[in-house]
């Protein structure tokens, strides 16, 4: 049989023991946090960008207003100078200036007034297509479509449109996340080169 007194000491033996090693501690110490520091030298070396991209650039971005021209030292070719006027959007357009224009839907069906200060998506969404998209930044592919009647440029201004190169546009190719019309057009949506 256990020997009760002999199983007793042994447990406040034990206790004691434990009890011991948590008041002294280990003496451990976790390294310090240096989270913020690499962020500062994440957002230091990316280059600011006019949108925002997730889950990477929009943690920081840094700089980005100004060029480097040169390498060397002193001189002028080290100096700073201001990066290029940005382009105006045409949402910003005044209200007498604004335009409207007729897009057929062709897959709808139907044909909506869109005016020249706001987007195709913005205007459908309004009057309730539910046209594809995702990024809204005209990053994507999400909400293209295709004009038939020839070269996007001639029937959109696309506004900071990152996605489709010039000769796809030139084959009528546009996102209408960032399309803002200046003509009347039909428009095969959710196509994509």
């Amino acid at each position: 049989m256990v020997d009760l007194v002999a199983f007793g000491i042994a447990a406040a033996l034990t206790g004691m023991f434990v009890v011991l090693h948590f008041a002294n501690g280990t003496e451990w110490e976790s390294n310090p946090d240096i989270s913020q520091e690499i962020l500062e030298k994440r957002a230091a070396a990316v280059p600011e960008t006019s949108f925002p991209e997730p889950m990477n650039r929009s943690i920081g971005g840094g700089g980005g207003a100004v060029a480097i021209e040169g390498g060397g030292e002193g001189g002028e070719g080290g100096e700073l100078e201001e990066a290029e006027p940005e382009e105006q959007s045409p949402a910003d357009m005044p209200e007498d200036e604004v335009e409207y224009h007729e897009i057929e839907l062709a897959k709808q069906g139907e044909t909506i007034e869109v005016a020249s200060n706001e987007t195709i998506l913005d205007t459908a969404e309004d009057e309730g297509f539910d046209l594809p998209y995702a990024c809204r930044q005209g990053q994507c592919v999400s909400c293209a479509g295709h004009i038939e009647d020839g070269p996007a440029e001639d029937h959109v201004i696309h506004y900071e449109q990152e996605t489709f190169t010039d000769e796809e546009m030139e084959e009528g190719y546009t996102l209408t996340c960032v399309a803002y019309p200046i003509a009347d057009f039909t428009l095969e949506t959710g196509e994509a080169p």
